[in-house]
């Protein structure tokens, strides 16, 4: 029998994995990654950390990076970034092993599978209606704002034709920023105000909601077919990690891959 993505995540422990309600094509492979506290509760991690660069034990990580590919059952290593907060875009496969740095990928080969990590900031999925070509984006304000999801529908090569899938980020109840983040937004689109709300007795603060701030860029892009945007990484404690609840918090994932 022929692998497809329902095939490949029918099976999927629910505790570890969040697989996205959209109608891609079969050949897509789409999960994120969740929290996961079965895992050993070891400091200063706990949970089912998949990030290098935040203090967790080496070889923890890499049995979790390993246990991702054998739950998925993944051809290839996940391409991992060097994410910070832009908007480059790398196309896989690459040329060289090297960390890129970036904060998207996309790849129009099967096996090759696109990546981001996350502990608030926006994981964005793509690919288009007929499963030729996927793209992976990390999404914070800074990027969003930038552009980062602008340049990773460039890939594309009609937006109309695209389908996205907004992963768990910090939601609308719980995004705290200032009003320079507002005046940002709103100074390159107005319609961005109706995703600020004041906050009660603090001055100057808004609670900002990125999932709506995601859905104006790309509906103005000409993407009409969006789905996700339901999680909240900073409430939902026992499912996701969250760097603004957790300082020392580890890394979730959210990944995408032709079959």
């Amino acid at each position: 029998m022929a692998r497809t993505a329902v095939l490949l995540t029918s099976g999927l422990p629910e505790q570890r994995y969040l697989v996205p309600q959209w109608p891609a094509p079969d050949n897509v492979l789409a999960v994120a990654t969740k929290r996961d506290l079965g895992q050993p509760d070891l400091p200063p991690m706990a949970g089912f950390n998949l990030a290098r660069h935040v203090t967790d034990d080496e070889q923890r990580v890499h049995a979790h990076r390993c246990q991702l590919s054998l739950d998925l059952q993944l051809q290839q290593e996940p391409v991992w970034l060097h994410q910070v907060h832009g908007t480059g875009v790398v196309q896989l496969p690459l040329a060289t092993r090297a960390l890129a740095a970036a904060d998207a990928s996309t790849s129009a080969m099967p096996g090759q599978v696109c990546v981001v990590m996350t502990a608030d900031c926006l994981p964005v999925l793509f690919c288009d209606s007929h499963g030729t070509r996927v793209a992976a984006a990390h999404a914070g304000w800074r990027g969003l704002l930038a552009g980062v999801l602008e340049n990773t529908l460039s890939y594309f090569a009609d937006p109309a034709d695209v389908m996205v899938w907004l992963g768990p980020a910090i939601g609308p109840l719980a995004f705290e920023v200032g009003d320079d983040v507002r005046q940002g937004f709103v100074s390159a689109d107005a319609q961005a105000s109706h995703y600020f709300v004041p906050c009660v007795h603090k001055p100057h603060k808004y609670l900002a909601d990125i999932y709506g701030l995601a859905r104006l860029r790309l509906r103005a892009c000409g993407v009409e077919q969006i789905y996700g945007g339901q999680e909240c990484t900073l409430s939902q404690s026992q499912d996701y990690f969250s760097h603004r609840r957790d300082p020392a918090s580890g890394r979730q994932a959210s990944l995408i891959t032709l079959l």
